[in-house]
Formats: C-alpha cells, structure tokens, sequence
C-alpha cells in the first residue's frame, strides 16, 4: 500500500524543482516584450545604445518645436518656421493643411498662411494627386540646394541693384562708396557660390 504523505512530499519536490528550473532559465518571471523580437527594447540600436528603428514621438514634437524656434530666430517667420519643422521631420516629407494643424495643435487657418510663405519661398511644394481633393505640402530632401539656387538669383538682382543705386547718388559720393563696397561684395558672392554648388554635387556624387 502507498504511503500518502510519501507521495505528497515527492510532488512537492518536483513542483519546487521545476520553479528553480524556470527561475533560472529566465522564463516564466520575464515579459514577452523584453525577449521577444518586436518588443519595445528589440529596436536597432545605434553606438550610442538609442534605438534607431523607432520614431519617439514625444522626442520628435519637443524637437519639431526646437527647430522652429531655431528657424524663427535666424528669421524665419513663427508658423512658417513650426509648418516647416514638422515637414521635415515627417518620415514622408509631405503632410495635408489638416495633418499639420493637427500636429501642431493650430488652427488650419494658420496653416494655410504659413504654406502659401513657404511656397512663395521656394522651402515647399503644392501638390495633388489625380483624384484627389486635398492639397499637399511637401519638402523635399534636396529643398535646401534648390533654395540657394533660388538665393543666387535674388544676390544677382541685388547686386544690379545696388549698381543702379551707384549711378543716381554719385560713384564718388560717400553713399556712392559704400554702395560700391556691397556690389563688389555681392558680385563676388553670384561668382564664388555656383562654385560651392559645382564642389558639393561632386561631393555627393561620390558618396
């Protein structure tokens, strides 16, 4: 006959045994989202162990604010500069008015002001799909060397500008000499800057 307790004391045993073995092994006790591929700490990470795969978006509207208050003080004006952080930093690189607006928590009025300067600047680009019934803004990777190319004309229309200014309050004049100083200024700007551009597009052709 079997002896009961005999038997109890052997289940115990190997219940204890088996919450060793699951303890040690790591099973059990831990979460699915710390060892399974797809949990919050299975990102890529970059040398300095932050995860590059995945985009915090609380990181990314604190900084869309950074970049616009970045943008305003060097003078770009404040919903333009905040429209166009939050383009940037959109992995599509293109948004609707009411996308926008919703992001920045704004008024789509607001941005419909702020859009037509970023155009009329050459930061940004209208566009519309066939079929579609919203306008989108979009910024494009290269929006800053099409930027200065624009720039480049405008150094030139000043610079003749200025060599008008030189002619009607006399070469010789004091405002004549200084108006002269800034035409050679700019002219040696419209000269040397198509040079940057020529040396950079090698550049990035390299890479």
């Amino acid at each position: 006959m079997v002896d009961e307790s005999t038997g109890q004391q052997d289940a115990h045993a190997r219940d204890d045994s088996t919450r060793d073995e699951v303890t040690e092994s790591g099973g059990a006790g831990t979460r699915d989202d710390e060892t399974q591929p797809g949990g919050r700490d299975s990102g890529v990470r970059d040398a300095g162990g932050h995860d590059s795969g995945v985009r915090d978006e609380e990181a990314v509207a604190k900084y869309v604010e950074s970049l616009g208050l970045t943008l305003n003080n060097i003078g770009l004006p404040r919903m333009p500069a905040r429209v166009f952080a939050a383009l940037t930093t959109s992995d599509s690189g293109e948004m609707t008015a009411a996308e926008v607006a919703e992001a920045l928590s704004v008024s789509p009025a607001a941005v419909s002001g702020a859009v037509k300067y970023l155009e009329q600047t050459g930061l940004i680009a209208k566009e519309r799909a066939p079929g579609a019934r919203r306008d989108h803004y979009r910024v494009f990777d290269d929006f800053w060397f099409a930027s200065m190319l624009k720039r480049e004309r405008m150094l030139e229309m000043w610079r003749d500008a200025t060599r008008e200014g030189m002619q009607a309050v006399g070469p010789d004049t004091p405002a004549g000499v200084r108006l002269s100083h800034m035409a050679d200024f700019l002219d040696y700007l419209v000269v040397e800057i198509p040079k940057l551009f020529a040396r950079w597009e090698s550049m990035n052709a390299d890479r």
